[in-house]
Formats: C-alpha cells, structure tokens, sequence
C-alpha cells in the first residue's frame, strides 16, 4: 500500500456495486469508505478527510448532482459523478455542478481507476500552478531583501487609500524615512553589513505599526509608510518610535565595533483635492528639512507651500 493512500467515498444505492468497486480500489492502493445515500456520504465527509467522492447520480432522498454542489461548498474534495442514464444527463451537467469528471455505467473498474489518477494530477497541477502565480504576485509587490511592499506597489496602495480617505473623510498621513549616511556606513562595514541594516529596519519598521498601516521599501535606503486614519499629530508619534527605536538598536557588523544608525523621517497628512505627486512630494521635503537639521529627526510639513 503507497505511504499517503488516497482515500476515495463511494456513493451509490447499488450495495453490490459499493462493495465490488470498493474492494477493488482497496486492492489498487487505495483506502475507499462506502454510503449508500448523501446524508451518510456528508456524515462521513465531516469526519474523514475525504480526496475523491465517486457518486451516482440517482440516490434515494438527494440526488447526486445536489450532493455534489453541497460537496464543492464545504470541502475541498474532487467529484467524480457517475450515471446508467447516458440520454438524461451530459457532461456539461455535471462540470456544472462542481464535478471534476463524469463516466457512464457500466464502466471497466481500471477505469475507475485511470479516472482517479486524472483528477488527482490535475489538482497537483493547479495547486503549483497557483502557488507558482502567487509566488509571482509576491515577486512583483515585495522587496526581496526586507520583504516590505516595493515602490511599485506603494502608488498603487496609496491611491487606494487616497480614494478611501476622500470617501469616508478620514485622515491619512505619510512617512517617509531615510537612513543617514548610509553611504559611510557601507564603506566603513561593507554592503553585506549594509543590507543586514536594511533588513532590520525593515523588521523594526514592522514591530513599529498596527495591522492596517503599510510599509514600503522607496528606494535604497529609503522607506515609506502609510498610515491609514492619522492625522499628522498621531503620525509624528510613529515616526518618533520608529526613530528612537532604530536609534537604540545595536547593528554589529561582523568582528567590528558596533555600528550606529540613525533615520531622518518627514512626515505629511493628506490635503483634500491634493495630487498624490504632491503629498509624497511634501514628505521628502519633511525629510531633507529632518537632514538640514541635523538628522536623527522628525519633521512635518503640512501645507502644500510651506514658508
């Protein structure tokens, strides 16, 4: 017997079938369980975990198409429907339903068998195939190196949360943060101690917000955040534990002595009617005004032609 087996419910009304196909699929490697009707195919479902259901179309009570609608809304099982009656029901009928193959009785029981293996690969073919698409959505929306959303990204999330601010008139507020003298610190401790620094802020960036702020990798060494229903007084107060806890941090390069880091960030709360351009525009302003002061700060412009 293979080490997973596939266990496979039969259901059909018809005891002298059950019991022949289920004994032969045990012979071929599989592990069957019979019901002779929906309401004890369900019971079963709900307490093994099921790969293939075989039904027949006519049972007593709800038919084999009702079941197999039932079947695809709960559980995530492969269907395959069967039926003596070829003029009444098509295969159309039954992919309608959920069903992921449909044979006609009397059938050999090695077909049955070819059947299973089908339904079986293509689930594995879709199954990495969606896994395959989600690892590229991933690709195309996170940074590699911090795993925070990548630029491409932010403008799209940004205009999302503009159209939502403007409709539910909430406030919405912008971060954004630069690492000072990053350049220095690459040439002091090397890229690979560089891109260790990224990937820590990037994970104090996170520790930082709540579930419904993002954050960004901008650039280099830049990051932007979102803040979702904040004003510009509350997003200062992110921004300031952001910075102090970056700043408090230890970043040892390897075999050296501990090597500093500090972030300048602006910040900038949303303006009605404003372009998005021109709101992350007001935050890099905040930020330069952060490394004319000296940097490790924090500083917010709030209106579109600051004096």
């Amino acid at each position: 017997m293979p080490e997973n087996p596939t266990h496979v419910l039969i259901v059909d009304d018809d005891m002298a079938l059950l019991d022949s196909l289920s004994d032969y699929l045990e012979i071929s490697g599989y592990q069957p369980k019979i019901a002779p009707d929906a309401e004890s195919a369900l019971e079963i479902l709900k307490h093994n975990a099921i790969q293939v259901v075989i039904v027949d179309i006519i049972l007593p009570g709800i038919s084999g198409l009702e079941l197999t609608e039932i079947i695809k809304k709960n559980h995530n099982v492969d269907v395959i429907l069967m039926t003596g009656h070829q003029m009444e029901h098509s295969y159309e009928d039954a992919i309608k339903k959920g069903a992921s193959d449909f044979i006609f009785k009397p059938f050999r029981f090695e077909e049955i068998h070819l059947r299973i293996q089908r339904v079986q690969r293509e689930r594995e073919l879709t199954t990495e195939r969606n896994r395959i698409l989600e690892k590229l959505k991933e690709l195309a929306t996170i940074d590699g190196l911090t795993k925070l959303f990548n630029s491409r990204h932010f403008y799209n999330q940004l205009q999302l949360e503009v159209d939502r601010t403007i409709r539910y008139n909430h406030k919405l507020s912008l971060l954004l943060l630069d690492i000072d003298n990053f350049k220095h610190f690459n040439d002091s401790y090397g890229h690979l101690e560089g891109d260790k620094v990224l990937k820590r802020i990037g994970d104090i960036i996170k520790i930082c917000l709540r579930k419904m702020d993002s954050a960004y990798r901008y650039g280099g060494e830049e990051f932007t955040i979102i803040l979702p229903e904040t004003s510009a007084k509350e997003a200062i107060v992110v921004a300031q534990r952001i910075r102090t806890t970056i700043e408090g941090e230890a970043f040892i390069p390897s075999g050296k002595e501990t090597g500093v880091v500090t972030v300048s960030i602006g910040v900038s709360e949303y303006i009605p009617k404003e372009n998005i351009a021109d709101f992350v525009k007001r935050s890099d302003s905040a930020m330069y005004d952060s490394k004319r002061m000296g940097r490790n700060t924090v500083s917010l412009i709030l209106s579109e032609n600051p004096a």
